[in-house]
């Protein structure tokens, strides 16, 4: 049976180690941190429950394929809820959408901003369903993507538009600058600029509006634990605490991994850590032809996330479950972070309140609140050490005085951050970007670093910086990819059966 080791339990990891396990693999998962999870870990605190990365899942139905890959039902390991709204959109006159499925309350809302607009609801969402027809139904997300497959795609891609930016492709339906951003803002989800995305990512609203937005009971985490007790239940083996400190390489294959001062061998080696980490830190760069230090550095990286984790003895009814809310300032805001790299006098964020939805996740008559605001990544030389708490400072009173969540100051009783610098520390991010390689035009499908290794025979990457890209979804996708790119070089060494599961095994400390 061949031996593979993947670095890295985030949801790309734990994905793909579940796919490759019921192929029939023997896999081996080393994690850094005390618990699986990744960018998806948990925080509790003080009876809150706090998810620190990923808040919401769409597309349930790609997350139930990889149960179905261990003969398992995501109905006994998870319990969902739809949401409605999907989101709740502030902008920065105080007007505000409510963001979901249906087309009639859609329309409603679009209306008074612009009539024009609302009549063109039905085109658009049209138009997105052929994006998402091409990347989720045909299964381009679903692939490796080499430049045979993507010259065969681009006739299509250049009569669908797709190669435009997301921003002007929306700006072609939409007149009011609210309904524009209200259906061009997503790449921002996946660490991307609207401004030069391509469009092919508009096939977002489609999966939004086809799969719905969900929580799971527990939080994100709980999909993570889901997926961990799966794969153990099918003979997997996880190493926590077990941080990896090198590749091993013999000519053009690996060899292995070091982790702990102690060498594992293995056939195949998977790496969910962050790209430019597993090439900078962990391959020997003399034995690297293609992928040198300095190509790596001059990828350009997405924005990285300023977080805020508050436990607020209060509840706050102008909330939902997911809530944006807007500077005045769109386009030059994303180029103060993407380009200008400066952190600007204004900002947008996204605020999380799973508490409205699961009561779990605070104490009674309390609120569980996750504020993510985007910043430039480390390449901005911003010191966040002498910037976090004032900047915090400066989003809480806008948070209590401008936008009118009253008391929120004297009534915290957790209060956390976690800033650009955390993400390179804590998470092995390069330049602290929490979504890794950009998806711009030139970074997408076979411009993007390949599921496969295109230098050594046995080594794949799996997460969001590989093909098709960042956001639960997406990174699901990339453990398909790249299952599909190891089967295609090494085959399947057995499918698990729909019925049982295989021999368990403990997580390893």
């Amino acid at each position: 049976m061949k031996k593979v080791a993947i670095i890295g339990a985030g949801f790309g990891g734990l994905a793909l180690a579940i796919r490759l396990q019921s192929r029939g693999y023997t896999v081996t998962i080393f994690e850094k941190n005390a618990k699986v999870g990744g960018h998806a870990y948990q925080l509790k605190k003080k009876g809150y429950t706090f998810d620190l990365g990923p808040s919401l899942i769409t597309a349930p139905d790609i997350i139930r394929d990889v149960f179905n890959c261990a003969g398992q039902k995501m109905e006994d390991y998870l319990e969902l809820t739809y949401l409605s709204p999907f989101y709740r959109i502030y902008f920065h006159d105080k007007s505000f959408i409510d963001y979901d499925a249906n087309t009639d309350r859609m329309k409603e809302q679009m209306a008074k901003f612009n009539p024009k607009d609302a009549a063109n609801y039905d085109a658009f969402m049209t138009y997105t369903q052929q994006m998402y027809e091409e990347v989720i139904t045909k299964g381009l997300g679903r692939t490796p993507f080499s430049f045979k497959k993507m010259f065969e795609f681009l006739p299509k891609a250049i009569k669908l538009n797709a190669l435009n930016s997301t921003y002007n492709v929306v700006a072609k339906y939409f007149k009011d600058p609210r309904n524009r951003f209200t259906f061009s803002f997503h790449p921002l989800f996946i660490g991307g600029s609207p401004f030069r995305s391509p469009a092919v990512y508009l096939m977002i609203p489609y999966l939004e509006k086809h799969g719905g937005v969900w929580f799971s009971k527990g939080g994100m985490y709980s999909l993570v634990e889901a997926l961990e007790k799966v794969f153990l239940e099918i003979g997997g083996e996880i190493r926590v605490n077990s941080e990896a400190e090198e590749i091993g390489i013999r000519g053009s294959k690996v060899t292995g991994v070091r982790v702990n001062g102690e060498f594992h061998e293995m056939d195949i080696l998977a790496s969910n850590a962050h790209f430019a980490h597993t090439q900078l830190d962990l391959l020997d760069e003399t034995k690297r032809s293609k992928w040198s230090n300095k190509r790596v550095k001059n990828l350009d990286y997405s924005m990285s996330s300023f977080l805020m984790y508050m436990g607020v003895r209060k509840k706050y009814p102008q909330l939902k479950h997911h809530t944006l809310i807007l500077s005045e300032r769109y386009r030059e805001l994303v180029r103060d972070i993407f380009d200008r790299k400066i952190l600007p006098d204004d900002f947008s964020m996204y605020l999380h309140a799973p508490s409205i939805t699961d009561e779990s996740m605070a104490p009674s008559g309390c609120e569980s609140l996750y504020v993510l605001i985007p910043v430039p990544n480390l390449a901005g030389k911003i010191n966040w050490q002498d910037k976090k708490h004032v900047f915090a400072k400066k989003v809480l009173e806008f948070l209590e005085n401008d936008f009118g969540l009253e008391g929120l100051q004297k009534n915290l009783d957790v209060f956390e951050l976690f800033t650009p610098e955390d993400f390179s520390s804590r998470r092995n991010n390069y330049l602290g970007s929490a979504w890794g390689v950009e998806p711009k035009l030139t970074q997408s499908a076979s411009f993007r670093p390949a599921n496969k290794s295109n230098e050594f025979e046995n080594l794949y990457f799996v997460g969001a910086s590989t093909h098709p890209g960042a956001g639960v979804p997406g990174v699901l996708l990339t453990a398909e990819a790249t299952e599909n790119a190891i089967i295609e070089e090494h085959g399947a060494i057995q499918n698990l059966s729909t019925n049982g599961t295989l021999s368990h095994r403990e997580v390893i400390a």
